[in-house]
């Protein structure tokens, strides 16, 4: 039994997506991030740098922090969506993911989504930074199926999520024709339904 310590975001709902993609069993502990649950001495324990999400599997008594790692973990566990013939170009996309598109696309939802107006600066500069990813990543699946190659790996899966949020950032994804195909293939994934809506359950990805 793996144990998910987790809040409805797109990091928590990379690792829910993965769990159910491979068929692992596992149960989700909030994690209240507007009430702080992340700072407090217990999971901090468990999670150094206060974030979410994190999972102790108690089949191996590990466990393991930030979602990356995480999902190269359960990659390497399960032997699913990380082919060693092709891990070069799953870990590239995948520390693209962690180091670009998740932090930028981020910083968009700060200044964009939940405070807007407290800086003309800062939601011009990453709203343009946002369009750029969407355009790098239409571009990139002009001559891809997928994120790494012409399967479907841990880099789609960690990337996915993010753009699932793209009502939020008012970019247009139906202006990008090859990342709304990958976007649309990867919604009709049953384990992605299943994961996506880990907790709520009328939560679905939305329509481009």
């Amino acid at each position: 039994m793996i144990e998910l310590f987790s809040a409805n975001t797109p990091n928590g709902k990379k690792i829910s997506i993965m769990l159910e993609e491979i068929g692992y069993k596992f149960s989700v502990i909030k994690v209240d991030l507007d009430k702080g649950d992340q700072f407090k001495p217990e999971f901090k324990k468990i999670s150094p740098l206060s974030k979410i999400p994190v999972i102790i599997d108690h089949n191996s008594d590990k466990t393991v922090f930030e979602s990356g790692a995480i999902l190269i973990y359960l990659a390497e566990k399960s032997g699913k969506f990380y082919d060693k013939e092709n891990r070069l170009e799953i870990n590239q996309w995948l520390m693209a993911q962690m180091g670009y598109v998740g932090p930028m696309l981020g910083q968009h939802h700060q200044f964009h989504h939940y405070n807007p107006g407290k800086s003309k600066f800062g939601e011009e500069r990453y709203f343009k930074i946002s369009e750029r990813i969407y355009k790098e990543l239409d571009e990139r699946l002009s001559k891809s199926r997928f994120l790494s190659g012409d399967s479907y790996t841990i880099a789609d899966i960690g990337t996915f999520p993010w753009i699932a949020r793209h009502e939020w950032h008012d970019i247009g994804l139906k202006r990008f024709k090859n990342l709304t195909r990958w976007y649309v293939e990867i919604c009709k994934r049953d384990a992605v339904k299943k994961g996506f809506s880990f907790m709520n359950k009328d939560e679905y990805p939305p329509s481009p």
